[in-house]
Parts: structure tokens; sequence; C-alpha cells
């Protein structure tokens, strides 16, 4: 909020008091949205910021299309949130960014993908890390940062050039694009016998449509502005198989705000759900039909057996937080306790 009103910056802070705000100057929310400033998440966060009025506190956005440059800006003390995709913001927290990991959140029943229970299974756990509790408000806390809240993007399918890459063995030699900050991407794709290719957010999209990469994992909301359609011509595919749901995150330096700030944050973004997912919802749809491939029961069984043992192998390498992969696992066989591997300790006896 402008303290050069006509008044002068006494009348302005008159004002401000007035209305509840106070009178330093607007903490500044860098937000990164594939689109900029025209994108759903930063519409999202403009709601955020009227919302956040009513608890006493100023906030101004900065749109970005850029993520590393947003989140950078967040590290280096030029905003005092930030909101990104988990991939970003697990140097921040990485229990909330464990939600973002290889089939963490993927239930599957009869050998059928279970969207629905797999959403589930993200509510649940953003209701988890929204609770107000001081054992919550610890966990999302890491030093001078803590997460704000937490909302979905969808599910990253396998977006492929070929229909033929339909199996865990089809995989094996193909090129894959792998994110240069998540470097657990680079391992899940070497256990498989794939090669890492070395993208980012923004040019991974712009390597599958050129046929530099065979594949790339993506949610439906990016299949129109990234023009995936492209890449996809009309030998490729969107497979129906979730690697893993995607989140945004907020992160706040909680020096910079209230003392329960990030309660009311959290509290406020897990209001945002539905709206979310309603989002998500109409990507999935503009999707045509003839672009999704679905897998067989077989072949998704192997899939999630492939991601649960990547998932197990890059938390032993220390590159997933293994008390949010804890939590997850508890949540996932509540959702769906007939998983035989809610009968094992697998997951659960990690600290």
């Amino acid at each position: 909020m402008q303290l050069n009103h006509p008044l002068g910056k006494i009348g302005a802070a008159i004002l401000l008091a007035a209305a509840g705000l106070s009178a330093h100057a607007a903490q500044k929310v860098c937000v990164y949205d594939i689109l900029g400033a025209s994108g759903d998440m930063f519409n999202m966060t403009k709601d955020y910021i009227v919302a956040m009025q009513r608890h006493g506190v100023a906030l101004e956005l900065k749109a970005y299309n850029n993520e590393g440059v947003a989140t950078e800006d967040f590290r280096t003390g030029q905003c005092d949130a930030v909101v990104a995709t988990a991939f970003r913001t697990r140097q921040f927290n990485a229990v909330a960014a464990s939600i973002d990991t290889l089939g963490s959140t993927t239930i599957v029943r009869d050998g059928k993908i279970d969207m629905p229970s797999s959403y589930d299974v993200v509510r649940k756990l953003i209701q988890t890390y929204s609770a107000s509790s001081p054992q919550v408000t610890k966990l999302m806390t890491e030093g001078n940062y803590e997460v704000g809240g937490i909302v979905p993007i969808g599910a990253a399918y396998p977006v492929v050039n070929d229909r033929k890459i339909n199996t865990v063995e089809a995989l094996a030699g193909k090129r894959i694009a792998a994110f240069d900050y998540d470097k657990a991407q680079a391992v899940m794709i070497q256990r498989i016998g794939a090669q890492p290719i070395s993208a980012d957010i923004t040019n991974f999209s712009t390597k599958f449509n050129n046929g530099s990469v065979d594949m790339i994992a993506a949610p439906t909301l990016a299949y129109k502005p990234l023009e995936l359609y492209k890449g996809i011509g009309s030998k490729g595919a969107i497979a129906r198989f979730p690697i893993l749901i995607l989140t945004y995150q907020m992160i706040i330096n909680k020096t910079k705000f209230p003392e329960d700030f990030g309660e009311k944050s959290r509290a406020y973004w897990l209001t945002q759900f539905d709206r979310a997912m309603q989002l998500i919802k109409q990507a999935d749809a503009s999707v045509p039909a003839s672009t999704w491939m679905e897998l067989s029961a077989e072949n998704a069984y192997k899939y999630t057996l492939m991601l649960r043992e990547s998932r197990v192998d890059i938390a032993q390498k220390g590159l997933y937080d293994k008390r949010g992969l804890r939590v997850i696992k508890k949540v996932r066989c509540t959702v769906n306790p007939a998983d035989p591997e809610c009968s094992t300790k697998s997951e659960e006896e990690w600290k």
C-alpha cells in the first residue's frame, strides 16, 4: 500500500490504522505463475491479499513467469513471501514439499488409478498441515521460513512423443527431461535405465516440443499454455498415471509478519482447495479424449512399484525428507488401508 497520500505520511498512517493495517510498507509477495500476472495462481493470490487485510496485514504482489528468479528474490530478501512449486520451495521446508514426491499420493485400486482418492490424500495432508497446533507450526517452520499455505495444481502425467512408451521397460534408453534443481528426478530416471536430460521449468516443454526429449512429466494445466500438443503430435499421448501430484506452496519469512500469521495463512489456503480442484478438472477436460492413453492393470502396478522403490531409495540418499514421507504414508493408508504396503514397515520407521 502506498504512503504518498495527499494528507502526508501522518494522514496516511491514520487511514491505515483505521483500516486495521500497519503503517509500515506492505510486505511483498513474489508469485510464480506460468502465465505471470494473467495466470490462475496469481488471481488466487489477489483474493488472498484481500483476506489477509482482515488480519491486519497489508500485502503487495509481484508476478514472475520465471520460478528460479522468484525464489531467489525471496531467498535474498527482496520478497517477504513467495508462491512457487514445491520443487523450488523444498529448500525452505522439506516436510511440506514431500507431498510432491514420486507416487507418494497415488492410490491404485485393483490395478486402476483412483484419482479422487489420490486427491483425497493431498486434501488430508493439507488439512493436517493447516491444523492449529504448536506441533504443526514447528513442522511447518525451518529457521526463519514458514509454510504459509499449500494448494494442488494437478497430477504430473507422463507426456510421451510415442504411444509405444507405455511400460516401465519401454522407458529404457529414452530421453526424459529432469529439472536440475530436483536431483531426485535424475536418480529415478537413471534407475529405470533412461537418460536424464537437463531442463528447467522455462524450457522443458520446448525440449519436448522440438523432439530433444521423448518424455516429460506435466500437469494438464500446462497442456494449452505450453502447447504440448505440438510435441505429442499424431503418435504421442498423455498416460493417465500420476507420477506425483504437484502443489504450489507459499513460504513466508516469519520475521516479517505477526507471530501467528503463518497459521492464519495456511488456514486460508486450505479453503481454496476446491477452487484449485475445479481449475484442475477444467484443465483435464481440455485435453482431447484421443490424447489420453490408459495403462493396463499390470503396467499400472509396475509403475506404482517403480515409483515406490525409487521414493524409498531417494529418501535413503537424503534427497527426500523422511519425516514428511512418514506422514504421507499414514494418510495414504488411511485412504486405502487395503494396499499391501500398509502391512509393511517401509517408510513408517523413519524419523
